[in-house]
């Protein structure tokens, strides 16, 4: 188990991939280039190591609260690292090691058992699960080792062998844990490859991989499903979401506004069940703009290795160059920067969080996935306008509803169409519960059993009561 080394990449033997510190916008580190000619070998070696980790699920699940307390042991490594690649505050960086290793042992202790059924005939039903074999996993920047655990331990917990690609942009602190998880699990269970594309292109496509689990942009993973297909191997594609906010008349602004805030700009607002609007009533829009403006205001932006930053940096440049035109074409569409709208005028990737009102409805900071520290508040007459807005674009990841009472708040949750609706917050999830989107958010299912058995595949025994 551990990462690859790569003996190929597109500038010929020994190709290196630039790592750049989104807080300076310079290059700090680099990791491996590896070649799509390299997967051949690296999936012969997980599906060699498949038997062996399939066949003792005790052992399997001992190996796996191993590596939990490695990775918990190695936060003081893995979190800095994790926020020089990746910008977050370190504090939010230690928080995504520890559930790391939580999500390890969760999945560790979550067994599997073969179920029998009788419909009154002399036979007896006994359904057992069976793993798939090698599985390719495909994470992105916002969240590298917390998106990647959502992806190996379930798979791995299931019995199967990995071979898991990171972002080109965050690959350092992932092939830190590889080599972290190596102290537990045997050679080949779990491998990191890292490079540019057509990497993760051929890594789904090639004909040894069994499942494919992948998170990112909607087009890429269309790409992804494409490449799979031709293996038929499973797909699982979590492609991000543009989450509505509906407040009702009877929300407590000033109560819920830091909630409200930080469910849109945790993580510089790169979260893919961030909040990305807010519909509010015409008549408490401008206090809802007002407070939201103020946190906006206060919050102290910096690298995320100074202690007092809260906001980090947009992770890479050509996101922020995504924000920036997104913000851009609002303004010049008659949307007014209540506070923000531009970037900082200082080294590194920084765009001041900012607050847009009288954004057109049908503008693309509205209707699409910006993924940024913006967000657009539009005001509504009534409720039935807001959740049909609500549900009018492409995306149906999660949403939530805001008010006091909490009755009527649930009835709204249920009349959107996402996969996931919260209340009075935003964002928070369990590892015991299932985590999907509809619409053009994804398929398949991930989180508790359901990620668990997303990862396996029945196989049933018939057997007769008598000879």
């Amino acid at each position: 188990m551990g990462t690859s080394r790569s003996r190929r990449g597109p500038g010929g033997p020994g190709g290196r991939l630039p790592v750049v510190d989104p807080a300076t916008g310079e290059a700090f580190d680099e990791a491996p280039d590896h070649h799509p000619d390299e997967l051949a070998e690296i999936v012969d070696r997980a599906r060699a190591a498949w038997p062996g980790w399939r066949a003792d699920p005790a052992a399997r699940a001992t190996a796996l609260r191993t590596a939990a307390d490695a990775v918990a042991a190695a936060g003081a490594d893995l979190a800095p690292l994790l926020t020089r690649e990746q910008g977050k505050p370190l504090a939010e960086s230690h928080a995504e090691v520890a559930r790391t290793a939580a999500r390890l042992r969760y999945f560790a202790d979550l067994g599997v058992l073969p179920r029998t059924i009788t419909d009154g005939r002399p036979v007896r039903s006994q359904i057992h699960w069976r793993s798939l074999g090698p599985v390719a996993a495909i994470v992105p920047w916002n969240f590298p080792l917390q998106l990647a655990s959502a992806k190996f331990a379930p798979a791995l917990a299931a019995g199967n062998t990995m071979v898991l690609k990171p972002s080109p942009h965050t690959p350092l602190a992932t092939r830190l844990l590889a080599a972290v998880l190596a102290t537990a699990l045997p050679d080949g269970v779990l491998t990191v490859v890292t490079g540019r594309e057509p990497l993760g292109a051929a890594l789904a496509a090639h004909p040894g991989i069994r499942h494919v689990t992948f998170t990112g942009s909607g087009p890429t993973g269309r790409a992804v499903a494409a490449g799979a297909v031709t293996s038929l191997a499973r797909v699982t594609l979590e492609l991000g979401g543009n989450d509505a906010a509906v407040l009702l008349d009877d929300v407590d602004v000033e109560r819920v506004a830091d909630r409200l805030f930080w469910a849109a700009f945790r993580n510089c607002g790169q979260v893919c069940m961030a909040v990305k609007r807010v519909y509010a009533p015409a008549r408490i829009h401008d206090r809802v703009v007002e407070a939201l403006a103020h946190r906006a205001k206060a919050v102290v932006v910096g690298p995320g290795l100074d202690p007092d930053s809260r906001l980090g940096p947009v992770n890479n440049a050509a996101q922020l160059d995504r924000v920036e035109r997104y913000t851009a074409r609002a303004l010049a569409a008659g949307a007014r920067a209540v506070v923000g709208g531009h970037r900082l005028d200082r080294p590194g990737y920084f765009f001041a969080p900012t607050i847009l009102t009288d954004v057109p409805p049908d503008d693309p900071v509205v209707t699409e996935e910006q993924f940024g520290p913006v967000l657009p508040v539009l005001p509504y007459g009534r409720l039935d306008e807001a959740v049909e807005a609500a549900n009018g674009t492409g995306f149906g990841l999660g949403g939530s509803v805001w008010g006091t009472d909490l009755d009527r708040a649930e009835a709204v949750a249920h009349r959107l169409e996402c996969g996931t609706a919260w209340i009075n917050h935003h964002g928070e999830l369990s590892l015991a519960q299932p985590f999907a989107g509809v619409k053009e958010s994804g398929v398949g299912v991930a989180g508790g059993p359901w990620g668990l058995y997303g990862n396996l595949s029945p196989f049933v025994v018939h057997r007769p009561e008598e000879p």
